[in-house]
């Protein structure tokens, strides 16, 4: 059993085969975030921070995450899964909506984990991070999105979303190089 941890990382949508309409313009915004990402969830590890991955699941509706991870390590996204390929002690929640707590097991994980306090990171911006962004504020966890660690396909949508997330779910937005767990 993990023991208790104030914050939880989750790491959205990044596992990502990024073969869809808009991912040309996406991909390489992904993949800048994935930088960040390694050295925030590097950091989270020494802190005894989980990290959860909760992706989605594409509409393979028979698959689970690592034959997830083993298809987007052979598509376009694979420098993004190279970078984050999960650590044995991570856990993954799939998704099959926007939303990482619609229809999902992650409100019972963060509960046993003892989370309160959740760093959203991932792509995009805009639709899955926002949408779980709205979803933890009305479960009153602390939020927050560090800006360096999430991607839009524009970074006017980015600018956007950080905006919404800030006001909306009072999210703390700066650079994950301000986190300090």
């Amino acid at each position: 059993m993990p023991r208790s941890a104030a914050s939880a990382l989750l790491i959205i949508d990044m596992i990502n085969a990024f073969d869809f309409e808009g991912a040309d313009l996406l991909l390489p915004r992904a993949l800048d975030a994935a930088r960040a990402i390694v050295a925030l969830k590097r950091r989270a590890r020494t802190a005894g921070v989980p990290a959860i991955y909760v992706n989605d699941n594409f509409g393979r509706w028979r698959s689970n995450f690592h034959e997830t991870l083993e298809h987007c390590l052979s598509s376009p996204g694979r420098d993004v899964a190279h970078l984050l390929t999960p650590a044995r002690e991570d856990y993954f929640v799939l998704k099959p909506k926007h939303s990482g707590f619609q229809f999902t097991s992650l409100d019972v994980l963060l509960e046993h984990l003892g989370a309160r306090t959740l760093v959203l990171t991932g792509v995009a911006a805009n639709f899955c991070v926002l949408f779980t962004a709205h979803d933890a504020y009305m479960r009153e966890y602390r939020l927050r999105v560090p800006r360096d660690c999430v991607a839009c396909e524009t970074e006017a949508d980015e600018r956007y979303a950080l905006a919404h997330m800030r006001e909306v779910t009072k999210a703390d937005v700066r650079a994950s190089r301000t986190i300090r767990f």
